[in-house]
């Protein structure tokens, strides 16, 4: 079967395949990514067919016998593309921008885009590391007659430290060329999937191999949202309950490795926020290689990830004004000591819940839940029920003669166990106003791009985010849109002021002076914001996107 690829003839043998599986597993193009194995949902793979944005992962090859596809790759425009979204940080790891970028570089042929074109086109696309305001402000320049100069490309301190891995930047990494694992597999490598019974299949290609495995297409429950912990017993002046919620990275865990070697790494261009720090796809790789005695690649597939990948540990939690407390969390290890980091006056009852696999990796977790219950406590020790209420309310019944400086503006404050401090203001509508002190910024672009990344995150999480798990710990969302993951057109514009070194956090204390991590201070204090500006309502997620 025949068709023309980036202005090239192009023959695959296969009429089978998927339209991304032709490209990347018997072309060898790599700017397509599979990001939700295959749904149609995250829009990682988007490629042109006929110059129309087409998603590959579900467009059969043979629909576009004799049609032009165009990938990033051969997109005439991507260069000016790819130094926009370098100046202004609307690319992290890099693992869903090439989709994104021909998307709306395909639209932008019809004239310059307005920060509501963008939003519209993006409702196609998930990116969890930006937070879309960068994408938005990236796509109006690209889209525009500026010229744009990107920083520097090569390895970030200021990305490592947010990310928590090696990470480079740049139009490279803009491009998807960031070092993910299946990108770098090398040609005839056989393709491993996880079987229905715990083990592998293996085939010559991912076809192959997901047919052999008789992998199911993951789906969406209407199972509503269930929270696994119950509250502890007490009088309490704030009570939280939060469920299960997924990471919601985009490259699924990867690995490939030769007889003999040292598998290729999951982490690739970027943290995961935590979520692969332990995954078992590479040992799988190396086992399977050595059996086979031939190079293997082995790849989760998004449904492999939401029922295998940890996720952050459920909570629920009593706290009293003064900040003294019961925290209940699904056994974890490191969960006590992050929660105690910060939160010495709760006492933390670790209980086993059925479901998933759990984490201390993950973004912030435990002290970040114990931080926002500590900015709740505060609040509600000087009388202020909301964000909204805050300038009128009666704190001078609790006999103080003026608030502190941050409460008094509006904002939350947090300070992180690693030195970092952040304020964040996140009124109903937008828009969220965070400041942050990191040390020095190392590079300003990279710093902002992730505290607005965190930002998004932390509303999500707060207001939207969760999967069903039912009460045997079978987890029944398998859809990277079921995640409740806030779109494009949800996230109100995000401010960030970074401050500079030495400055202490409203109330006094120690300011950072070396870099260290900003981002999750960031996420603590929006959070912790965004619950206090709508109420302190008992149950995370505030307003699922289901029934409940």
């Amino acid at each position: 079967m025949e068709f023309v690829v980036d202005g090239r003839a192009a023959r695959v043998a296969d009429e089978r395949a998927s339209l991304l599986e032709a490209l990347r597993d018997e072309l060898g193009l790599r700017s397509p990514k599979d990001g939700c194995s295959p749904q149609g949902q995250c829009g990682c793979c988007t490629v042109l067919v006929d110059g129309h944005p087409r998603v590959s992962c579900v467009t059969p090859v043979r629909r576009v016998a004799g049609r032009a596809v165009t990938t990033l790759d051969g997109l005439e425009e991507a260069p000016r593309w790819l130094d926009a979204f370098s100046a202004y940080g609307a690319s992290q790891c890099g693992f869903c921008t090439p989709g994104i970028i021909v998307r709306l570089a395909a639209l932008a042929r019809r004239g310059p885009l307005t920060a509501a074109d963008v939003e519209g086109a993006l409702v196609a696309h998930l990116c969890r590391c930006t937070g879309w305001r960068t994408i938005v402000d990236a796509a109006v320049a690209a889209s525009g007659d500026e010229p744009v100069a990107p920083p520097p490309p090569g390895p970030s301190r200021r990305a490592e430290l947010e990310g928590g891995s090696a990470q480079r930047i740049g139009p490279e990494v803009a491009a998807g060329r960031g070092g993910f694992a299946d990108d770098g597999a090398p040609a005839g490598a056989l393709v491993a999937v996880p079987d229905q019974a715990g083990g592998w299949a293996v085939g010559e290609t991912l076809l192959e191999a997901r047919a052999a495995a008789g992998k199911v297409q993951g789906r969406r429950s209407p199972a509503p949202l269930r929270w696994p912990v119950a509250v502890p017993d007490g009088e309490w002046d704030v009570v939280l309950q939060t469920t299960w919620t997924e990471p919601a990275y985009l490259e699924p865990d990867a690995s490939w490795c030769t007889p003999g070697g040292c598998p290729a790494t999951p982490l690739a261009n970027g943290g995961a926020f935590g979520g692969k720090r332990s995954s078992p796809v590479p040992e799988a790789a190396r086992a399977l290689a050595d059996r086979h005695g031939r190079a293997v690649r082995a790849l989760w597939a998004r449904e492999d990830v939401v029922r295998g990948g940890p996720k952050r540990p459920p909570v629920a939690a009593g706290i009293r004004r003064d900040g003294t407390g019961v925290i209940r969390v699904a056994r974890t290890p490191g969960i006590a000591d992050a929660i105690r980091s910060v939160a010495p006056g709760l006492a933390v009852e670790e209980v086993d819940v059925p479901g998933p696999p759990t984490s201390a990796d993950a973004r912030a977790a435990g002290w970040a839940e114990a931080a926002v219950l500590l900015a709740a406590a505060a609040w509600r020790r000087f009388g202020i029920d909301s964000l909204a209420t805050g300038a009128a309310a009666s704190w001078h019944r609790f006999g103080v003669d003026s608030l502190p400086t941050d409460l008094a503006d509006g904002e939350v404050t947090v300070v992180s166990p690693a030195g970092a401090w952040a304020t964040a203001h996140v009124p109903p509508g937008g828009p969220i106003r965070v400041r942050v002190a990191a040390g020095p910024a190392l590079d300003e672009v990279v710093l902002r791009s992730y505290c607005i990344g965190a930002a998004h995150h932390a509303l999500g999480w707060v207001t939207r985010e969760g999967i069903a798990v039912d009460a045997e710990g079978t987890v029944h969302d398998l859809t990277i849109r079921s995640f409740g993951v806030l779109r494009a057109p949800d996230m109100p514009a995000v401010r960030v002021d970074i401050v500079p070194p030495g400055l202490p956090p409203p109330g006094g204390g120690p300011a950072p002076t070396e870099p260290v991590n900003g981002s999750e201070a960031v996420f603590a204090a929006v959070a912790a914001a965004a619950w206090i500006a709508r109420g302190l309502p008992p149950a995370w997620p505030t307003e699922p996107a289901r029934s409940t």
